[in-house]
């Protein structure tokens, strides 16, 4: 019994903790943090209800709920976006079809996103995710810590520009400073941010592939071979020409040098 009863607290701690988690990332915002520190008590929302979240069945019922959200949050809120978006291009100017394949350039990009979010995760650790397993906080009080670092990251990586955008599409009124932004506003405004990055990336990467197509294509032209398709022999050189500059060192360090 006792080795069942400890099996059993030890399941809720992880439900209660992939929830904490998880809304951390979307819901929390350090304006919450102020209201509480100032006394004002926890702030009203959805945050406030997982500590009325009581039965088990229920928080499995929540936790599989919000297991979609994953996906999203991933691809949204941290870098992935960027780093697919560049890995896409680089694929389609050298021309390799599908080489490397989707699932290997996914599992690059996830775990290049492991290995950039890694000081954010640790700070949510440290901040929030140690202190409510000590029972020092509450759910709430451990939710408004670990946004903290999840939104500066974003907020270092979001044009003044694209925020502005949808401060003002929200009709909120401007923010004095960084914490006063939500963080509805906040994640679009991250989104568009890195995919303009990540289009800019790609057309710098096309150019020099680019010059190849053009000379071959000027060349076969010049030789009469125009039954010959450009493609079978600019590919060769793409290839040739990524491989002896060490293409896959320089992107891989200009990513993460950009990011951290």
């Amino acid at each position: 019994m006792g080795i069942a009863g400890a099996d059993n607290r030890m399941t809720r701690a992880r439900i209660r903790l992939l929830i904490l988690g998880v809304f951390a990332c979307i819901f929390a915002s350090p304006v919450m943090c102020s209201a509480a520190e100032k006394g004002a008590g926890a702030a009203p929302g959805l945050p406030d209800s997982i500590e009325r979240i009581g039965s088990e069945p229920v928080q499995i019922i929540v936790l599989l709920t919000i297991l979609s959200f994953i996906p999203a949050i991933l691809m949204t809120m941290t870098c992935f976006t960027r780093l697919i978006v560049v890995f896409h291009f680089l694929r389609q100017a050298l021309g390799t079809q599908e080489a490397p394949s989707n699932q290997i350039l996914i599992g690059l990009a996830l775990f290049l996103t492991m290995f950039i979010m890694a000081p954010v995760g640790e700070k949510i650790n440290k901040d929030a995710l140690q202190p409510v397993l000590a029972k020092e906080i509450t759910y709430t009080e451990a939710i408004q810590r670990a946004a903290v670092p999840l939104r500066a990251f974003m907020l270092k990586h979001t044009r003044e520009r694209d925020l502005a955008l949808f401060v003002k599409l929200s009709g909120s009124p401007r923010p004095k400073t960084a914490d006063d932004v939500s963080t509805f506003t906040l994640v679009p405004a991250y989104i568009i941010s890195e995919l303009k990055t990540g289009f800019q990336i790609g057309f710098v990467l096309y150019i020099p592939f680019l010059v190849i197509d053009m000379a071959v294509s000027s060349v076969l032209l010049s030789m009469g071979m125009m039954q010959l398709p450009p493609v079978l022999v600019s590919a060769p050189l793409k290839i040739l020409l990524f491989v002896m500059v060490d293409g896959w060192y320089l992107i891989i360090w200009s990513l993460v040098k950009d990011l951290i």
